[in-house]
């Protein structure tokens, strides 16, 4: 700043800025540019990571290390059979044909008549790995793995109705509408892939679950985190590639024209219209990086037949695993994965004959779930990878209708987990000697759902979302980290 040069004798009242060259201009606006980046960092640091307004699904710092980066949900629609797979009880064999006796309560499924006699399970049992595991002989291939799942016998939900039940166990309530546990993984964590979805949702062939839609919505949560569903089939993402003569650049002056238009009265609120702007920048970049994510001709032929990929009975399920391993080590966050759909006969719902029905769907499934632990671990991604394994419900220790089948039971059932920070060769839990009530470790739905997120990072207590006045989370009022599983 300069003053005039006249006759008064001290400073003139006003004064005269120089004219700026460019690198005056620069060096006084610096500090404004520097301002802008630590606006974008502290609004970084504000939402706990990388996440922005710009990328909502950056990845994001959890509550404490983790020691799963990603999770593999694998699905039996219709309830399997805990005491014809992973809880043998040989006192059911001297009940068979009779009435349940009244030491174990009233038997209580969905379609139950009164005083249903027992059935008992007819498969061949086997201790196996170090840590002797129970076994039966429908699931041949998992036994190489005793040593690597820890076995959750006490699990328990608050409904033996399939689609209540398929919400509960994939969002934490009974009613649809919530958030469902992939949801809120990706609402904590964010994605690790920029070009592909963060949460992918695979069902077979026949149909979705009964649950449908609801089992993979976002919920209250903002609509992007809510699950991407790929086709069965040889094209599992529709709409790859453009269409003939629209190149790359001319698709991308349409989308940035859709995204000036759609964000010009765009709502902060409007969750749906930001996802879907969101969505169509994601499909834009996956046209590179999802043709080598879902091609498996670079796979050798020694994993495809791992997989079951050369039998007819196993390729569709072989399949979707291989793809479920090809997208976790790509960066995707969440993969749910069904087996059972559509018509009854494509369900675990073991309501006629119990031996028919799991022969069936451990026939097209135990192979390619076996191959997916085993092409994990030796890839060195199984230690950062969280497997699960379980249905809505089991089964009960009763016969339906006089025949050989099973009703609902959510009172004692069996999962499994596996990989990151699951103590492998362990079982947590018992049911009675019938498998009808779990009577040690109660493991609620609400519990192992604090466990999967505890393993991923997270504090089930501290994710949380303000909808309607209060702060939602997953395990709602209750959960507890199933200590005894980790490692």
């Amino acid at each position: 700043m300069r003053h005039h040069a006249n006759n008064c004798p001290g400073p003139c009242a006003t004064p005269i800025l120089d004219p700026l060259n460019r690198r005056e201009w620069l060096k006084r606006t610096g500090n404004g540019f520097g301002l802008l980046a630590l606006a974008s960092l502290l609004e970084r640091n504000a939402r706990g990571d990388g996440a922005s307004a710009a990328n909502p699904l950056a990845a994001k710092a959890g509550h404490h290390p983790a020691k799963a980066k990603r999770c593999i949900f694998l699905f039996m629609t219709g309830g399997p059979s805990q005491m014809d797979l992973y809880d043998p009880k040989p006192l059911l064999a001297k009940l068979d044909g009779q009435p349940l006796p009244p030491s174990f309560g009233k038997a209580n499924g969905q379609f139950l008549e009164s005083d249903p006699l027992c059935l008992a399970s007819h498969r061949k049992w086997g201790r196996y790995g170090q840590s002797g595991m129970d076994m039966s002989d429908l699931v041949p291939h998992m036994h190489q793995h005793a040593d690597e799942i820890a076995l959750v016998r006490s699990c328990v939900a608050d409904s033996v109705v399939h689609a209540p039940a398929m919400y509960q166990m994939m969002t934490g309530r009974v009613l649809m509408g919530f958030p469902s546990l992939g949801s809120w993984v990706t609402y904590g964590l964010g994605s690790e892939s920029d070009d592909l979805p963060s949460y992918v949702v695979m069902t077979q062939p026949e149909g979705t679950p009964e649950g449908g839609a609801p089992c993979w919505g976002a919920g209250f949560l903002p609509a992007h985190h809510q699950g991407t569903l790929f086709r069965s089939g040889p094209a599992p993402i529709v709409n790859l590639k453009p269409t003939a003569g629209f190149d790359a650049g001319r698709q991308r002056r349409v989308l940035d024209l859709l995204k000036d238009m759609n964000e010009r009265d765009l709502d902060p609120a409007d969750t749906e219209l930001s996802a879907r702007i969101a969505s169509y920048e994601l499909a834009f970049r996956m046209q590179s990086a999802a043709p080598d994510a879902v091609d498996l001709a670079s796979e050798t032929a020694e994993t495809k037949a791992l997989y079951g990929l050369d039998d007819d009975r196993t390729a569709e399920f072989g399949t979707r695993c291989l793809l479920a391993r090809r997208l976790v080590e790509r960066g995707v966050r969440f993969v749910q994965l069904y087996s059972g759909g559509g018509p009854v006969a494509m369900q675990w719902d073991a309501h006629d004959d119990i031996n028919a029905n799991h022969e069936k769907m451990c026939g097209l499934t135990d192979k390619p779930v076996a191959a997916l632990l085993t092409d994990l671990k030796r890839r060195g991604l199984l230690d950062e990878t969280l497997v699960v394994w379980g249905g809505e419900f089991g089964r009960t220790p009763v016969r339906q209708g006089g025949g050989r089948g099973r009703d609902h039971n959510a009172t004692g059932f069996t999962m499994w987990m596996a990989g990151g920070g699951v103590k492998g060769g362990t079982i947590v839990g018992e049911t009675d000697e019938v498998g009808m009530t779990q009577v040690a470790d109660r493991a609620h739905v609400n519990d192992l759902h604090a466990t999967i997120l505890h393993l991923m990072g997270i504090d089930h207590l501290k994710l949380t979302h303000l909808h309607s006045g209060r702060d939602e989370r997953l395990t709602d009022v209750g959960g507890q980290v199933i200590t005894k599983l980790l490692a």
